[in-house]
């Protein structure tokens, strides 16, 4: 088992934040981002750990850690990060996790344990958090439905409420060499243009038309969304209220 972070963005809704350096640069609770996100990569067993660059790459080279170049980050979406890696994607099991997130060990190991060749994770408890993070949950939260059997059947539209939203996608997913080739031959079909503009959950609902099966992950509440300098500073008091520690997270 392998595992990438996609790093290339900006993260321009941090505004001054990222003038000078990567958004998994930010910190919480005295550690990077990345350093939350390496720690818990290893924690679950990762040692090949592969990092894709492109904001400010310069300042990306953590010890012991793959890197790839997006050397388009600025007219390419993350999906076109992940192509960076695909030579990884293609040979072995591969976690992928954004890089504006944080989560435990535990989550990546169940995840690498969870059965099918496209996994993605979800957070069963995500409205807790969204009424802190936002006045209007729904100004920000996404359709997420899953069917009887844990497959994923809707993801990444507007919410009219909170019925459409059975968990939220945590930007944290794991592929096979098999689950990857479906997504390398979708994207090989669209033109360059429009595989530039692809979100991850664009990808996902794409390949879900096509008939591709895309398992899921239940997950409770360990983990963490960073938007904006408010998710940073809410995130500071409730690691405060804990004492100083950030799990298991209390909302």
């Amino acid at each position: 088992m392998k595992a990438v972070i996609l790093a290339a963005g900006r993260g321009s809704r941090m505004a001054e934040r990222t003038d000078a350096q990567p958004k998994c640069l930010s910190l919480l609770a005295g550690k990077t981002l990345l350093d939350w996100q390496l720690e818990a990569l290893r924690a679950a067993g990762i040692r090949d750990i592969g990092l894709v660059r492109g904001y400010r790459a310069e300042l990306l080279a953590p010890a012991g850690v793959t890197l790839f170049d997006n050397p388009r980050w600025q007219q390419t979406n993350m999906v076109g990060s992940l192509a960076c890696a695909a030579a990884w994607l293609a040979a072995d099991d591969c976690i992928v996790s954004y890089a504006d997130i944080v989560y435990p060990g535990a989550s990546v190991q169940a995840l690498a344990a969870a059965p099918g060749d496209l996994v993605v994770a979800y957070d069963l408890d995500w409205l807790r958090l969204w009424q802190r993070r936002f006045a209007d949950p729904l100004a920000d939260a996404e359709t997420f439905r899953v069917d009887a059997s844990g497959r994923l059947t809707e993801i990444g539209a507007r919410a009219a409420s909170v019925a459409e939203i059975m968990g939220q996608y945590m930007g944290l997913l794991r592929f096979s060499p098999r689950g990857w080739q479906a997504a390398a031959d979708y994207l090989a079909r669209l033109p360059v243009p429009d595989r530039d503009r692809l979100d991850m959950t664009a990808l996902l609902r794409a390949l879900l038309a096509a008939g591709v099966p895309i398992a899921t992950l239940a997950l409770r509440g360990q983990w963490l969304e960073v938007d904006s300098g408010s998710d940073l500073e809410l995130y500071e008091r409730i690691v405060a209220g804990q004492g100083g520690r950030l799990w298991p997270l209390q909302c």
